[in-house]
């Protein structure tokens, strides 16, 4: 029989935050929030108020000398969050401005209990507190008395089983904020770095006792919503994909001729890498892709990061967005993190159940993620096809190449070695005509074609001629089509 003590865990209420602290905030810990002015300390100590405060937790929030209560709620009303039933109610703000001025930490100490007892509140908020720091007394009687202030306040607060946040500007390497880090269950420090002319805000949790919390920084960004977190989380592939089933279901591409090239089309779950220069109809494709999904009962998501093509020339997709069998992902930021664009991709996969995805292309996804996270594109797509293949997706990513080459080019940054499929398209010149042609290049764990076949773009999309390509002409830009008797060898 065990007789260890379960700590209780509180759901902060901010997107992704519990997923950083391990499962949650443990209940009657002391908690440092600390950072720079404007990275959003106050508005995450808001925003976990509002989340947990009720008639049965009770919320109080001390304020020093930063912003005043009534300014405080004006700027925090603006947020999504913000409750205004639970004030005066559920949450009580009390200024300490008049108690500090006294400079003497004793009655400061002594107007937070008398608060505490006479609200008798779950959760307690002290903001800024660096601003009681900084008046202490100078030398080493001054840092005596902060530190028995502070031990005092965790000792009391935890007599009352009450969960404790300081919030602070302060630095992990503050020689002011040791005597708080040694006394402090947890401390959530954010910062906000401005890289190449865009802002990263980013989060990390520095410690939290008793909870196995993610390390390193992760992103955040200040919404309307308030404050959401995106975890850098690996991905880890499933059995199922690692494995490959040797005779895995056929997903039709939307082409027939296509479809034969991979011996029935596409396995499910695959990803195929689609590249070829501007103009080779790369969007078309698809196009095709998601409405041969939509008959099929298959619920797809689209995204495009080349601004509004697909939508402003192509019907079918407008017809198929409007009857609910297609989610447009339309990027409008321009310091996207991976982060923020796996999030709000999952989020569409998870809500409409969708099992394809086009991804449109690769080639202007850098201009939409911010610096720090475009330098390592590779990257960024690898954590993508994971995460889609980790859902069983069977995903379509673009990718635009320039034509003309001294040889084959199959992809930009090698990315067709992270792709299960390659499909390479390109324009030729066969006797004075600039014509389109397409191959299979792999299929991972999958027999395909080789055959070199040629198409055109009607009004149905794509059509693939039959039969295999024979030339007496120069066919520019591909190696010489061989003879049938050595294909078939």
């Amino acid at each position: 029989m065990s007789d260890r003590v379960a700590l209780g865990k509180l759901s902060t209420g901010v997107p992704g935050l519990d997923i950083l602290l391990g499962g949650g905030l443990s209940e009657f810990s002391f908690t440092l929030i600390a950072g720079a002015p404007g990275s959003g300390k106050t508005t995450l100590a808001h925003q976990i108020m509002f989340a947990l405060a009720t008639p049965e937790r009770r919320a109080l929030f001390f304020t020093v000398l930063g912003e005043p209560p009534l300014k405080m709620l004006r700027y925090q009303q603006q947020f999504s969050f913000f409750d205004m039933d639970k004030v005066g109610t559920s949450i009580r703000y009390v200024n300490l401005a008049d108690d500090l001025r006294a400079g003497d930490f004793s009655g400061v100490l002594e107007r937070i209990m008398q608060e505490v007892e006479d609200f008798v509140p779950s959760l307690v908020f002290v903001d800024s507190f660096r601003s009681v720091v900084q008046t202490r007394r100078s030398g080493n009687e001054g840092l005596w008395d902060v530190q028995n202030f502070i031990q005092e306040l965790g000792s009391r607060m935890a007599t009352w089983q009450a969960t404790t946040f300081l919030i602070g500007e302060y630095s992990q390497n503050d020689s002011e904020a040791h005597p708080i880090i040694t006394v402090a269950d947890g401390i959530v420090a954010l910062t906000h770095n401005e890289y190449q002319e865009t802002v990263v805000r980013k989060m990390r949790v520095i410690k939290m006792r008793g909870q196995p919390h993610m390390v390193g920084s992760h992103t955040m960004r200040i919404t309307d919503d308030g404050i959401r977190v995106y975890p850098r989380q690996l991905v880890t592939m499933p059995d199922a994909y690692l494995g490959h089933d040797r005779d895995p279901r056929r997903v039709s591409t939307g082409v027939a001729g296509l479809d034969g090239l991979l011996h029935g089309g596409l396995p499910q779950g695959h990803t195929v890498l689609v590249t070829g220069p501007t103009g080779i109809g790369k969007t078309v494709l698809g196009v095709q892709f998601l409405k041969a999904g939509a008959a099929a009962g298959e619920h797809g998501v689209a995204v495009y990061f080349e601004k509004h093509t697909a939508r402003l020339h192509n019907a079918t997709l407008n017809d198929l967005v409007e009857d609910g069998k297609i989610t447009i992902m339309d990027p409008v930021s321009l310091s996207l993190s991976i982060e923020e664009f796996l999030d709000e991709l999952v989020q569409n996969i998870e809500r409409t159940g969708a099992t394809r995805v086009v991804i449109d292309s690769l080639s202007e996804i850098g201009l939409y993620l911010a610096p720090e996270f475009s330098k390592d594109l590779r990257l960024s797509v690898f954590r993508t096809l994971s995460m889609l293949a980790a859902r069983g997706i069977t995903t379509m990513v673009m990718s635009g190449i320039e034509d003309g080459q001294p040889g084959l080019q199959f992809s930009i940054d090698d990315l067709c070695f992270l792709a299960d499929a390659v499909l390479v398209m390109r324009f030729a010149e066969v006797d004075g005509d600039l014509g389109k042609f397409m191959a299979v290049v792999k299929v991972r764990s999958s027999a395909h074609s080789t055959e070199l076949r040629r198409y055109r773009i009607d009004t149905h999309g794509i059509q693939i001629d039959e039969g295999m390509i024979r030339y007496d002409g120069v066919l520019t830009g591909w190696p010489k089509p061989r003879p049938q008797a050595q294909l078939e060898d």
